[in-house]
Formats: structure tokens, C-alpha cells, sequence
């Protein structure tokens, strides 16, 4: 079961326009958000390990994340009928940036009926690397368009009727991933990062798209 994101170009924050849907939209309004290092996007909940007492693992209601303007958010309609999905979730974004380098981040979110948003799963995908870790590494350019395929995520869910699905795109999760500095260097020894102007394209021919393995029933 495949969703596209779409929506006007503001989907910046809960109250944002970005939405799910069954096929890609037409026309490419991309939305755009600043990922500054020095105030990455807290960590909140998640399947986390060894980062001692900064983050308490779980699901939690995500809507106070969401008010921040550098967390995208796309919501689909309410399901007509209950989803299981069990399996991977694949995610593909269009995106670009007007850094060297940056990550792009997504989160998986199971919305209730009553509003309250709770974590299913997380993942990250450093831009450097969209080619493989054993290929060299890959730039970005100002301007440009770049497909990323993030590392799957994994779960099983049944969404009941009502429920809606969701996924946060941002550029840090911090510090479950460690912050890219933007940079293009090391990162874990530098103290100094750039401010990043990252967007997020979709379209027919830039098809952000999230797919569920659902369970046939």
C-alpha cells in the first residue's frame, strides 16, 4: 500500500498542509524548512539504545514535536476500514539542499481518531552516502534534485478505521542519530555547523512516496 506526499507547499508543522495520498499530485510544490545544527529536533520516544538517561524509549503522542516549523507533516485521510501492516516500510524522498551535505530524517505515526499521534518507527539517511556506503561519496549542489532511499523501517500495526497515517520528514533526531554538521566534514569533531535549506519535492516525476507491507486479511 503506497502513499504520496503531497500537498501545497506548506507543510510545515501540524497545522501545515501537507497530506498522503493515493497517487502523486500533479504539479511539484515542494516544501521547504532550516535545518540548524546547533537546534536539531529532540529525540522523542523511539526504539532507542545507549544514549543513557537523554531519551526515554516508547510511543508517545508526537503533537508537541510537531509544532516546530523544521518537522514536515503528512497525514493521510482516515482509513475506511482496519490496515494491518507487518513488515518493512519503504520511504523515497525527492529532495534538495543548499548545504554539501545534510541527513533527512522520517518518522512513522499512527494518528487516532481523537488526534493523539503515537511513534511506530524511525529512520535516517545521511545524503553523502544515497549511493551506498561502499560507493564514493556524493555531494550535494544547490539547485538540484536528489533521490534518497532511506533505510526501511519496520513494523506491525493495525491501523483500526479511523486511524490515519502519518510521517514527520526532518533533518535531525537528536541524539538517537548524531547531528550532521552540514559541512561536509567529519562531523563528530566538529563544534561549528552551517545552517542548511533543505526541501522536500513531490510530484509525478519527483514521487515522494512511504509503502506499508500490509497483511491481507
Amino acid at each position: 500500500m503506497t502513499f504520496y506526499l503531497a500537498g501545497g507547499g506548506k507543510a510545515n508543522t501540524l497545522n501545515g498542509d501537507g497530506s498522503l495520498a493515493a497517487s502523486a499530485p500533479a504539479e511539484d510544490k515542494p516544501d521547504a524548512f532550516t535545518y540548524d545544527p546547533m537546534d536539531p529536533v529532540s529525540s522523542f520516544g523511539g526504539n532507542v539504545c545507549c544514549t543513557g538517561n537523554a531519551v526515554t524509549g516508547g510511543a508517545f503522542d508526537q503533537r508537541k514535536m510537531e509544532e516546530r516549523p523544521d518537522i514536515l507533516v503528512y497525514t493521510s485521510e482516515p482509513f475506511k476500514e482496519g490496515v494491518e501492516a507487518s513488515g518493512p516500510i519503504d520511504v523515497t524522498l525527492f529532495v534538495g539542499s543548499d548545504a554539501k551535505d545534510t541527513d533527512f530524517t522520517v518518522k512513522l505515526i499512527d494518528v487516532q481518531p481523537d488526534g493523539t499521534a503515537y511513534n511506530l518507527d524511525e529512520t535516517i539517511q545521511r545524503a553523502r552516502y544515497r549511493n551506498g556506503y561502499d560507493q564514493p561519496l556524493a555531494w550535494m549542489e544547490a539547485g538540484k534534485v536528489y533521490k534518497l532511499t532511506l533505510q526501511p523501517m519496520t513494523t506491525s500495526n493495525f491501523f483500526a478505521a479511523g486511524h490515519r497515517l502519518r510521517i514527520e520528514v526532518s533533518s535531525s533526531n537528536f541524539p538517537r542519530f548524531d547531528r550532521n554538521m552540514n559541512t561536509g566534514g567529519n562531523n563528530y569533531d566538529e563544534s561549528k555547523g552551517v545552517v542548511a535549506h533543505n526541501t522536500v519535492h513531490h510530484s509525478r516525476q519527483y514521487a515522494s512516496q512511504v509503502t506499508l507491507t500490509v497483511v491481507k486479511r
